[in-house]
């Protein structure tokens, strides 16, 4: 007789991230390495990556202090779709828009099953990045955003992201088409 194997909450946690992984490599096959703001639009609208429809909006008012970005769901639920509510710092630094819509793809696309652990996970897998060096990047554009200068990356950060930086710092935003995790999400980035 065949006997159901036993899984476990750790194996669900495996195969979530697992399928975040996937999802990030696909990502940056169709979309990358380079990320500029029209790639990251395209993204967005992708409904093979992005599982409810979700549109950008620059704003300040929609965030906590020290908040970099927040997914927001629609009144109607998920399949109404998201806003992802990004702060206004940076629409002046578009080239840096694909590292912070990164960090918001899980919670879309998963709810409240997706983490700051996942979040990080398709961040760094999508842009090519080891998990810390991605966290600290996040890091240190969120605590720019009160700096004189707004959200600025040292050389050493900037240089795991120079193909990315390069192309990006062509590009133009323009707005269209939950979960709160570790860093730049209002619980305040200590790094």
């Amino acid at each position: 007789m065949y006997e159901r194997p036993k899984l476990t909450e750790e194996d669900g946690h495996r195969a979530l991230r697992g399928h975040v992984v996937d999802k990030a490599l696909l990502a940056r096959a169709r979309y990358g390495p380079e990320f500029g703001p029209e790639r990251v639009l395209e993204l967005l609208a992708d409904p093979d990556l992005v599982r409810f429809p979700t549109r950008l909006e620059f704003t300040e008012t929609e965030l906590r202090p020290g908040e970099f970005a927040h997914a927001q769901v629609s009144a109607q639920g998920p399949r109404a779709g998201f806003t992802l509510y990004v702060h206004r710092e940076f629409e002046r630094r578009p080239e840096l828009l694909s590292l912070l819509v990164a960090y918001h793809v899980p919670s879309i696309n998963y709810l409240d099953i997706a983490g700051p652990e996942e979040a990080e996970l398709f961040g760094a897998t999508l842009h090519g990045l080891d998990v810390e060096d991605y966290y600290r990047i996040l890091c240190e554009l969120v605590d720019g955003m009160a700096g004189p200068k707004g959200p600025e990356l040292t050389a050493e950060l900037a240089l795991l992201l120079e193909p990315s930086l390069q192309h990006a710092r062509s590009g133009e935003v323009s707005t269209g088409a939950p979960g709160r995790g570790r860093h730049g999400c209002g619980e305040g980035c200590g790094c």
